[in-house]
């Protein structure tokens, strides 16, 4: 595990300019405190940090075979001992045990195609020394990032935005990317707030030529493909897949631990990692308040599973001192509360162990957000005229916001691809014209979901839902701030269900085997009841729960305030409206604890990032000023 830097010119690199490259690497310490490395020729410069998992002594990179090819790569191939034996039965020879190795060996012999034969997380960059070519990659899910900004001189890339402003002023915010992340509560791929800087997308790759502009495809295309099995059949498969990923995400050198919370994706993963390691040690945290807190759910899952709990209670002090820290990580906001208490087990797991097995990608392959069955409740309204549904609409829009009955007659008149862009709905068009005070018709949230939707049309909606969230939320919030959160404190995070394998199988199952019974995840649910507590099995989903809602009106009420009021932010913000929103969800006239919330992480990240702001916490961060 690991982050790189990294840069291509279009003529011959002159020389290094060692202050801003230190810059730029020091600024992504944290991904690899284990080791440093950097290679330069003619056009191109790469910079890595480690952290050692597997193989410290000979997997150092970056990487070079036949003083030709020259690779870069942050992740981890799961499938390599299988790639290695395949490689050595075509007469390749290694010099280490590392999955580094296998991957450089297997661009060798596949070329481009390599990457359609890997099961893990990756993002790398590989240069050909005699083809002088670059080609860059990133995994299925998005598991790992890849940062990359465009000049008339040179391609720049990265694994955390950091190491780009090392080198570029951030010369303008992108209002289109700001105007979704209001909507989103997180900057919907592949837009930065950066105007200058992307995202490559995942299941993409990218060639660079000398004096070319990149080309970028997709390698990997993730759809759903429903078919007639029976419920054995999908149970048996998805046992056995699960099984066989858990087994695979445990290779490691070091001790590998887990998350646990009380449901059942990450009691499903500890339960399966038990037979691999018997003493594993899992992690859990939670609030001080009622109702917020999977300590006592989790301390008692894991004594049935006879795995060790250790765990933390977060007070809301220390939820606030880190928060700066929290949001410097996630380069560009993540407005999703449960990143903090991510932030405190990673950190709590961090004194323990290097790697970390988690449940994230569970509810987007298998149907687990209760919003999946909402079609089932609302689906009378298709068979309704569109006149008499816009008619129920425009009686709706005009009754009470408290109105018991209204939330459900503007869903059900409401067409899918208007309310349902995601897990999270923060602000919507009517909302941020009130608040912003330079709106842009020009930028709908719409924008972002359209051409999926496009894509999903032979879907049903549930599947609708869940293509969306495959596509957007998942690798824009959960995989981001499950990343950042865990590099924060040099800790690797495996996600053995977010598996190409594993994603075959899911991709599978109809509607009808995982919404159903009354619940999500059903099939999920029957393929590891034999293994999973009483307890967990049919618990409903609280992932994280963070009592935002009720700090907004106390503890954090002055705090949320004086942020509103000092920011630098009056240029985009009508700071009235912001603060009358505090004052209704402050006096419980109205629930506006997401819509806060989002608007504060915002005004954070602005005072960081493009105040220079600085603060104090354990994990300093390096100036952000340009050199």
């Amino acid at each position: 595990m690991c982050g790189f830097i990294g840069e291509i010119h279009n003529d011959q690199i002159e020389a290094i300019k060692e202050p801003i490259w230190s810059k730029a690497i020091a600024a992504i310490h944290h991904r690899g405190p284990d080791s440093t490395g950097h290679f330069i020729d003619k056009y191109v410069q790469f910079g890595f940090k480690r952290l050692s998992i597997i193989d410290l002594e000979h997997g150092t990179q970056p990487f070079n075979i036949q003083n030709r090819y020259i690779m870069v790569f942050n992740g981890e191939i799961y499938n390599y001992i299988e790639l290695r034996n395949q490689l050595i039965s075509e007469g390749f020879s290694f010099n280490t045990d590392s999955d580094t190795e296998v991957l450089l060996s297997l661009f060798i012999s596949k070329g481009i195609d390599c990457v359609k034969e890997l099961r893990g997380m990756f993002s790398f960059a590989i240069w050909d020394k005699v083809e002088q070519t670059l080609f860059c990659a990133r995994d299925a899910f998005g598991i790992k990032p890849f940062y990359y900004t465009e000049t008339s001189e040179r391609l720049f890339f990265a694994s955390e935005q950091k190491s780009i402003y090392a080198y570029i002023n951030f010369r303008e915010l992108s209002k289109e990317a700001f105007q979704y992340y209001l909507t989103y509560q997180y900057v919907p791929e592949p837009h930065c707030l950066s105007k200058e800087i992307k995202k490559l997308l995942p299941g993409h790759y990218m060639i660079k030529e000398i004096n070319k502009p990149p080309v970028i495809k997709r390698y990997f295309k993730k759809t759903f493909d429903p078919i007639k099995s029976s419920m054995l059949e999908h149970k048996t498969k998805i046992r056995h897949i699960l099984e066989d990923s858990v087994e695979k995400h445990m290779r490691s050198d070091v001790p590998v631990g887990a998350f646990l919370s009380s449901g059942i994706d990450s009691t499903s993963i500890v339960a399966l990692a038990k037979k691999h390691n018997s003493k594993l040690k899992t992690f859990t945290v939670g609030f001080e308040n009622k109702g917020f807190s999977e300590v006592d759910v989790a301390k008692d899952t894991a004594e049935k599973l006879q795995v060790e709990n250790i765990h933390k209670i977060i007070s809301a002090d220390e939820f606030i001192k880190e928060l700066p820290s929290i949001i410097w990580h996630m380069d560009d906001p993540v407005a999703d509360p449960a990143a903090v208490p991510l932030y405190f087990v990673a950190k709590e797991a961090s004194k323990h162990v290097k790697v970390v097995l988690s449940g994230e990608g569970a509810d987007e392959l298998f149907g687990g957000y209760n919003i999946y069955r909402e079609p089932i409740s609302l689906n009378w309204f298709g068979y309704m005229p569109t006149q008499l549904k816009s008619m129920l609409q425009t009686i709706a829009l005009g009754l009470p916001h408290d109105l018991k009955g209204k939330s459900y007659l503007l869903r059900g008149t409401t067409p899918l691809s208007d309310r349902y862009i995601g897990n999270a709905f923060v602000l919507n068009e009517t909302e941020k014209k009130q608040l912003l005070q330079g709106y842009n018709n020009d930028f709908p949230f719409q924008n972002i979901t359209k051409d999926l939707y496009q894509e999903a049309t032979h879907y049903d909606d549930s599947l609708k839902m869940q293509f969306i969230d495959l596509h957007t939320w998942l690798p824009g919030d959960i995989l981001v701030k499950a990343d950042r959160m865990t590099m924060a404190h040099s800790l690797e995070l495996r996600v053995p269900f977010l598996d190409k394998d594993v994603f075959k199988v899911a991709s599978e199952i109809p509607t009808s085997a995982k919404i159903s019974h009354g619940t999500t995840k059903y099939i999920l649910r029957e393929a590891m009841k034999d293994i999973l507590p009483e307890t967990v099995l049919h618990r409903r989903k609280l992932g994280f729960p963070v009592p935002i809602r009720h700090w907004l009106k106390d503890e954090l009420y002055d705090w949320a305030r004086t942020i509103i009021i000092e920011s630098s932010t009056e240029y985009l913000f009508n700071k009235g409206e912001v603060l009358k929103l505090l004052q209704q969800h402050a006096q419980s006239k109205a629930d506006n604890s997401r819509k806060i919330w989002v608007i504060l992480c915002f005004m954070i990240w602005h005072s960081i990032y493009l105040e220079n702001a600085t603060f104090t916490s354990e994990l300093t961060a390096p100036e952000l000023q340009t050199v």
